[in-house]
Parts: structure tokens; C-alpha cells; sequence
């Protein structure tokens, strides 16, 4: 291990900012707080003003690592703590003046701190409390932080930062207790759903305390108010797409997740126990069809049984996991526009949740023809093969499987870039490329 002495500032961001960027875990923050007038930013519920390198990934906030440094010697991790790398570590100060002069530059709207573990994840959790305690407080920063707790920490520490954070995440890092066991020895189940369910239990217990505060007129600080995530790798173990989704949506139900992330298996270091990356690279389309199935999740009422079982483990990479769902029941199609009720058409592929809140109040003023639907969002290169308007089909069409299959393979699909191409390249900071943000391209 390298441990750099005596570093200049920017030099620890370019380490430290490079080392964060495996985390995948940039979002919008989902809350609604104006700053008070007397400190700095706000947290609008319209999200962080995102913008998007050439691969399509979010880099709106300073990511970064508070030390590189770590007592886990986890395998697939280029900061183990066997790995030959130059380390740094930040101060509290260092943070706190980082974030302060991007925000100012408007380069960012917030923070995302994560850490490896430095002496023991107590230790660690205390200087990311001081930091946090020293930007809210001394600087009087009122922007997004996301911060990444420690599995192993102790409650009380997990508590004190929920109040100064936006958004709290514990990386699940591995679908299976098995792939723990094989890949992140040090490191077990128990130690990382401990945090998620205080994190869980802190916001139920504020949720009956507010009404309470807010009758009597007073402002209480708030616990983790844009919830909790988690991230998951991808392809380093041997789990199905089946085992993926089944744990990402026991999460959603048991811990009120607002998202799981994937992250498809990059290799940063070289181990025995790792697999061997093919020549088209980490498996970013299967990233993609598990991010498109999170979404079927999370808000077009789909269950992972009704996607994927044991007989259908693995999603088919040639058709987003809506279109290969209709196209495995076709004896729920067509369906008629005019009659069918907002959770039928969300089940139409070409449908997405916009569109049929359109089409249900849309048809109280009469009847749709196609061309309506194609002004109010609906894709119908996808949809005219599962709707009739009116008792009609747009075209003559057979309601058999290989048929439509083949159709819709001949239509396409729109992917991101980075999938598309299956290129890959990693995030720096310092990219000052300026590339429109691509359209979600997920289920619809």
C-alpha cells in the first residue's frame, strides 16, 4: 500500500474523485427543501440539474471518496486493501472547501461522499459525521448530500448523519450470500441490511412525529428525507437475472428503497475468483434489461414472477422485458383503447405512464384513432401489434408469436449510447464535454 504524504488538494480530488467513480448511485434528489435564506443551495424536488458525459451517466454531483484507504480486502474492488495503489484521504476542511468552491462555480448541486473503510467503519462513520456536521453547520451548505453509510457502524453514528444527509445508501455489493462469501469474505449480510433497516425504522418513526411537530408550529430536522439505495454488481458472480430482481424487489418491499442500482462487472483488478471479461466488454445490455425490469417494478405494477422464473431464469436481450412479456401472453392482447383501464395499458408495450394517463382522459371526449395516440407519446412501431381503436387493428395483423417477434425486431429498439455501442469509459470529473442528456429509453 502507497500512502501518498503531503498531498496538494487537487491532486487527493484526482485520486479520490477517479476511485469514487464505480459508484453508480447519482440521483435526483426527490426532495422539496428551499433554502432559509441564511446559507447556501437548496434541494429542489425537481431533481439535481443533471448533466451527462458521452456514455449517458449522471455527473451533477462531486463524487467522491474520503480516503481510498480500506481494511477489507474485497476482490473485485480496485481500492482492496492488498491492491499497489496510491492512497489518499481527505480532512473534513478539505471536503467542506471542495464542495463549497464547485458549488459556487456552479459546477455541481450537491455532494455525494462515499469512503473505504479507514481503521473500522466507527472510525470512518465519525469522520464522515464531522464532515457532514462542519458543511451543514460552519459552511452552511443547504444543498443534496448523498452519503454512503459503513456496514458495521454503529447505530447512534448512522442515526446523527441521517439528520444532516439527504439520501443514504448501503452498497448490498453482491446479489447472494454466496457471492459475498466468495468475493467479499470480510464483509456479510447481517453488516449490511443492519443499516438499511435503521435507516427504514428512522423514517417510519418521523413519519408519525411529524404530524405532531408541525401542529405545534415547530421545524424538525429531517431523517434521510429522499430515503435510501443500494447498489448491486452484475456478472461478477453467477446469479440469474431471476435471483437479481427477486432480491431488488424483497428490498423495494421490505426496506422502502426508492432504487437499487446495478452495476455491470467492470475488472479493475485481477483475481483468481473473478471472471474473465469477454471482448465485447462488461455486460451493459444486461445492465440495461435489469434497469428497464426495475422500472416495470417500481411503477407499471409488475411482479418478478410474472418476467422471469425458474424455467425463464435470464430476460431475452433482444427485446426489452415488456415487449418479451407481451409477447409470452399474448392471450391478453389486443387491447381496446377505448375500454381498457390505466393498469391494462400500461402493460401495452409502446404504453408508458404518461401516455396512458393521456389516452384515459383523453377518451372522455371521444374516441381515439391512431393518430391520436401517436400525438399524445404512444410508440406505436411497438404498440400496433397489442391495441385495436375503435374494434380495429391499425394494420392486418397475426396474433402469433414468431410473427410479431420478428417485426418488432425489424422496428428496433432505441438503446443508450453506451450500450449501442458497447463502448465503455469511465467518468472523470474534470470532462468538460458538453453532450445533450439522452431520453430515458427504458419501458414504454
Amino acid at each position: 500500500m502507497r500512502i501518498a504524504k503531503d498531498m496538494e488538494l487537487y491532486e487527493k480530488l484526482a485520486i479520490l474523485s477517479d476511485a469514487a467513480k464505480y459508484d453508480v448511485a447519482c440521483t435526483s434528489s426527490g426532495v422539496d427543501r428551499n433554502g432559509d435564506g441564511t446559507g447556501m443551495g437548496n434541494c429542489r424536488k425537481a431533481g439535481i440539474c443533471h448533466s451527462f458525459s458521452s456514455d449517458g451517466r449522471c455527473i451533477s454531483l462531486l463524487k467522491i471518496l474520503f480516503t481510498n484507504e480500506c481494511v477489507f480486502d474485497c476482490r473485485y474492488c480496485i481500492n482492496r486493501r492488498s491492491n499497489d495503489i496510491r492512497r489518499a484521504s481527505f480532512t473534513p476542511e478539505e471536503v467542506c472547501r471542495l464542495t463549497m468552491e464547485f458549488y459556487r462555480r456552479n459546477y455541481i448541486e450537491g455532494l455525494f461522499l462515499s469512503s473505504g473503510v479507514l481503521k473500522s467503519p466507527d472510525y470512518t462513520m465519525e469522520l464522515l459525521y464531522a464532515t457532514l456536521l462542519k458543511l451543514r453547520t460552519e459552511y452552511r451548505f443547504q444543498g443534496y448530500i448523498h452519503v454512503k453509510a459503513i456496514p458495521g457502524a454503529s447505530p447512534e453514528l448512522i442515526r446523527r448523519i441521517g439528520f444532516l444527509a439527504d439520501r443514504m445508501s448501503v452498497n448490498l455489493e453482491l446479489p447472494t450470500e454466496e457471492g459475498l462469501r466468495k468475493l467479499a469474505p470480510h464483509k456479510s449480510r447481517k453488516t449490511i441490511l443492519t443499516p438499511m433497516r435503521l435507516v427504514q425504522n428512522g423514517r417510519e418513526e418521523e413519519r408519525g412525529e411529524l404530524a405532531v411537530y408541525r401542529g405545534a408550529g415547530e421545524k424538525r430536522p429531517r431523517f434521510v428525507p429522499a430515503g435510501q439505495s443500494t447498489q448491486m454488481i452484475i456478472g461478477a458472480t453467477p446469479e440469474t437475472d431471476y435471483q437479481i430482481m427477486a432480491v431488488a424487489e424483497a428490498l423495494y418491499q421490505k426496506f422502502d428503497l426508492k432504487r437499487v442500482f446495478y452495476s455491470a462487472f467492470v475488472p479493475v483488478t485481477e483475481d483468481e475468483n473473478l471472471p474473465a471479461l469477454s471482448e465485447k466488454g462488461p455486460p451493459l445490455l444486461r445492465e440495461h434489461r435489469l434497469y428497464q425490469a426495475d422500472w416495470l417494478i417500481r411503477y407499471y405494477h409488475f411482479q418478478v414472477s410474472e418476467l422471469l422464473d425458474e424455467a425463464h431464469p435470464n430476460f431475452n436481450v433482444l427485446l426489452d422485458p415488456k415487449c418479451d412479456w407481451a409477447l409470452r401472453h399474448l392471450e391478453e392482447f389486443p387491447v381496446e383503447i377505448g375500454k381498457a383501464d390505466y393498469r391494462t395499458l400500461l402493460r401495452v408495450p409502446g404504453i408508458g405512464c404518461k401516455s396512458a394517463g393521456r389516452i384515459v382522459k383523453a377518451r372522455r371526449l371521444g374516441p381515439l384513432d391512431f393518430g391520436d395516440l401517436k400525438k399524445m407519446g404512444v410508440v406505436l412501431k411497438r404498440a400496433l401489434y397489442f391495441i385495436t381503436c375503435n374494434g380495429k387493428m391499425m394494420y392486418p395483423v397475426r396474433m402469433e408469436e414468431d410473427y410479431i417477434l420478428r417485426n418488432l425486431l425489424d422496428a428496433g429498439e432505441r438503446l443508450p449510447d453506451s450500450v449501442r455501442n458497447m463502448g465503455y469509459r469511465q467518468l472523470s470529473l474534470f470532462d468538460d464535454q458538453n453532450y445533450p442528456a439522452p431520453g430515458f429509453t427504458g419501458v414504454s
